[in-house]
């Protein structure tokens, strides 16, 4: 772990990532809100929480330009609670959640829909939540799905494996980027919106990066070791 401030740390990012198409985001879960806020100095504002909850708590004390990412599992009747602010829920994985995301955004009057990325299931972990591809199909094929208007499709999200096997990791990932590229050949071929494939971590983003990542979500390789005391 590189031991740093938080500021050289989301300048070191800042760096690898330039001429890349892959872009960074700040997990903060755990994290306190001084903590986000000297990231939010150094330049940075994408950030991405966990739970509702201490998303809610955060969004109400820092800047309000700051666009949230929601990435951890999502249930229904939650989704009222930040469908005002949101700007993208990485952790689609059903049709149930994208009807209620849409509902809520539409409640609230949103003048842009909430960007919304469908999870799939790589790992080999039951832990892990996500669609399989056959799932994604469905959903996009459903009659349901073709009504909503105040949901943006804008691509595939993934959590792998938590090991040290690279060969596993790459595998995990070609495989999330191939459901990317078929779902954009088969449901989006001249939508510009689907473009993203979020994938790496703080122990994998390099990988991830290679494999053709366009988003990845680093939290203790900024803000340092988390602190599960909530």
């Amino acid at each position: 772990m590189r031991m740093s401030t938080i500021k050289e740390n989301i300048l070191y990012f800042d760096q690898q990532l330039r001429n890349t198409p892959c872009r960074l985001v700040a997990v903060s879960k755990t994290h306190p809100v001084e903590k986000i806020k000297e990231a939010y100095d150094a330049g940075h504002r994408l950030f991405g929480e966990n739970k509702v909850q201490e998303l809610i708590e955060k969004h109400d004390k820092l800047p309000h330009d700051i666009a949230w990412h929601l990435i951890g599992h999502l249930q229904t009747n939650k989704v009222k609670y930040i469908a005002a602010f949101i700007d993208t829920i990485q952790s689609v994985d059903s049709l149930k959640l994208l009807k209620e995301i849409d509902k809520r955004a539409e409640m609230f009057g949103r003048t842009l829909p909430i960007n919304c990325m469908l999870q799939m299931a790589i790992a080999d972990e039951d832990t892990k939540f996500g669609m399989s591809y056959e799932e994604a199909v469905a959903l996009l094929q459903s009659e349901e799905y073709r009504h909503m208007k105040y949901i943006r499709l804008t691509g595939v999200m993934g959590i792998a494996t938590n090991t040290d096997d690279a060969n596993k990791l790459r595998r995990e990932f070609r495989y999330l980027r191939s459901c990317f590229e078929q779902l954009k050949e088969t449901f989006f071929f001249a939508n510009d919106d689907f473009r993203e494939i979020s994938m790496g971590m703080s122990s994998d983003w390099q990988l991830a990066l290679e494999e053709g990542s366009t988003m990845i979500r680093v939290g203790s390789g900024i803000f340092g070791t988390r602190h599960y005391n909530r």
